[in-house]
């Protein structure tokens, strides 16, 4: 044991220089850790790697930490210098101990923009630091400038191709040769996003297991999503699918819950702008084809297609709606009395309820609207009313006794229309729905009924006073 200061220096520069070693000669550490030990019992290193697992001996802890800190004080302070491949070791060392020392990142992030760093060590830093400390703030904060430098550097490619594209001076050859030198470097550089993408949900994903209501990597698993895959519907789709499993195998976490309500709300959106931005060419038709088609008693060709792309965007909706009262179904039945699936189903249900009021509106204020009746019926609800005893009642659907549906197919686990089946919606085969407002109280009630849990009848009172309450505000 180190006695004397000259002696205690001595050894944690060694142990610095330990910690540096073992990530050249394993690049592949996923997991960092203290291993309990009071004292140093060998005259060896107290760096223990272990395969992938790098493990710190934690009698020397109360040494290495203290000196890391003070020296990247002084450092800072000025009264200190040290070189900079020495002061990115110090901040590793510092970071992986004690990730939410927030002077230690805005040290690296000044050697990232020296290009001392690179932003890919720096998250890689960032993810062994979570597996320790899944809950750090400072360190999702770091990621998301990272991130944000990423994202900064794509753009800054994107505009510089756009520049070369605007110059029309060039020769063909040389332009040529610019353009194929651009397609490609986009073409890498969307793959980086790819993959970047994919690790910051899988470290999200670690951490989220590691720490139960993990708030602060959902929110980050939000971010990214708005930054790096907003409006890819695919990306949407396979995070939805993906995190059906870890929400029945979690079922008290409420944040895992808000997450999925945010993909469920995110892809709504993004499903509902495409027949929204392309009917909004075709909701004024001039008076003449609007007098032709009346007459003829059929639609023009691009009407047809707008309306086709309509009624697959809400048999996709409604389809999202159903598998989502699905799993909240099977989960309530399956673990009674767990408050966070009662909350998530109301969020669920109040989606619907807002998206069916949206479509009712679109349906008055559309000029077609005798074509694009048969999503909801002539009350505004979904034309198959499921997951109750309506479900065989529910044959005579849309206006004009139009049954519509696309033939479904699987994304991942996910049942969804096919978007390149269209003429199958004319068929009568009606694609799964929300349930109707009266199929809900009936699910309260079955479980009113034969109830046996006390924790359970008082979620199940509590969401049937919340479903009379939004019920009775039905225009």
């Amino acid at each position: 044991m180190a006695e004397s200061e000259e002696e205690v220096d001595v050894l944690v520069q060694r142990v610095v220089k330990d910690i540096t070693n073992a990530f050249k000669r394993n690049p592949n550490i996923d997991e960092i850790g203290v291993i309990p030990c009071p004292e140093a019992r060998y005259n060896r290193s107290p760096i223990v790697l272990v395969e992938n697992k790098l493990g710190v001996e934690s009698w020397c802890v109360k040494f290495l930490l203290p000196y890391v800190h003070n020296k990247l004080l002084l450092y800072r302070q000025r009264k200190h210098w040290l070189e900079r491949e020495a002061l990115a070791d110090i901040t590793c060392t510092l970071l992986l101990l004690n990730p939410d020392f927030t002077t230690a990142w805005n040290v690296r992030k000044e050697l990232l923009q020296c290009g001392v760093l690179n932003p890919e060590k720096d998250l890689y830093l960032g993810q062994l630091a979570l597996t320790k400390f899944p809950k750090s703030p400072e360190t999702w904060i770091h990621r998301r400038w990272v991130l944000q430098q990423i994202l900064g550097q794509c753009s800054a490619v994107d505009r510089s191709k756009k520049r070369q594209q605007g110059d029309a001076e060039r020769g063909d050859a040389e332009r040529g040769d610019t353009e194929r030198g651009d397609a490609e470097r986009s073409q890498q550089l969307s793959e980086h996003l790819a993959r970047t993408l994919h690790q910051e949900m899988k470290v999200c994903s670690d951490a989220a297991c590691r720490y139960p209501s993990n708030y602060n990597a959902w929110s980050h698993r939000i971010w990214v999503l708005q930054h790096m895959g907003q409006g890819n519907v695919k990306v949407l789709h396979d995070e939805l699918s993906s995190m059906r499993l870890w929400v029945s195998m979690h079922v008290s976490d409420h944040s895992g819950f808000h997450y999925r309500q945010f993909l469920l709300k995110a892809l709504i959106t993004e499903l509902s702008q495409t027949p929204a931005s392309t009917s909004s060419t075709s909701t004024a038709p001039s008076s003449s084809r609007l007098h032709h088609s009346q007459a003829n008693g059929e639609l023009s060709e691009g009407e047809a297609a707008t309306d086709e792309e309509w009624q697959l965007s809400a048999n996709t909706v409604l389809q999202l709606f159903h598998q989502e009262m699905e799993l909240c179904s099977d989960l309530i039945q399956s673990f009674p009395g767990h408050e966070t699936l009662w909350s998530h189903r109301r969020h669920v249900f109040y989606l619907w309820h807002h998206w069916r009021r949206e479509q009712q509106q679109q349906q008055k204020g559309s000029t077609n609207g005798e074509s694009r009746s048969g999503v909801l019926s002539s009350n505004g609800d979904p034309a198959p009313p499921t997951l109750s005893a309506q479900s065989s009642a529910g044959g005579g659907g849309g206006v004009n006794g139009q049954g519509h549906a696309a033939q479904a197919m699987e994304v991942d686990g996910a049942s969804l229309p096919d978007p390149r089946d269209s003429k199958r919606l004319k068929t009568g085969v009606r694609p799964p729905s929300p349930p109707a407002l009266p199929s809900e109280p009936s699910f309260v009630s079955g479980f009113l009924d034969g109830c046996c849990n006390p924790e359970q009848r008082r979620f199940a009172l509590a969401y049937k006073k919340w479903l009379d309450t939004v019920i009775g505000q039905q225009p």
